[in-house]
């Protein structure tokens, strides 16, 4: 189970499985927040939260979101071509036991839109 949480306890995120990998991605906003993404469908995702501040830009196919209270950027959310609804949860969130054990992925988001390992994404 990954379960994370923002820094005042008021955003809370849960999913049953832990992911095979996270993913660092280099793109304008992933950079200044910091995330390590770990992504799910929308469905396997259990969120609780007294009130989340929405951030979009650009194609406005991602929504960034952060807890009202201490500012902590939580997860994302986007919806795909094909009606596909992800949810991306930010592992910084987590215990660091909780993934310490987890491979981290490096993702060209500012240029090549791709990974930048030899593992295909």
């Amino acid at each position: 189970m990954l379960k994370a949480q923002c820094h005042c306890g008021d955003v809370k995120l849960s999913t049953p499985d832990l992911p095979s990998d996270i993913t660092r991605c280099n793109c304008s906003i992933c950079n200044r927040i910091g995330a390590v993404w770990a992504y799910y469908p929308a469905n396997t995702v259990t969120i609780e939260a007294k009130a989340l501040s929405t951030y979009e830009w650009g194609q406005k196919t991602m929504q960034f979101h952060r807890c009202n209270k201490c500012g902590c950027t939580t997860h994302y959310t986007s919806v795909e071509d094909n009606g596909y609804k992800q949810i991306a949860i930010n592992t910084k969130m987590s215990e660091p036991d909780q993934i310490k054990s987890i491979l981290i992925r490096d993702f060209d988001g500012a240029d090549t839109w791709q990974y930048l390992d030899s593992k295909n994404a």
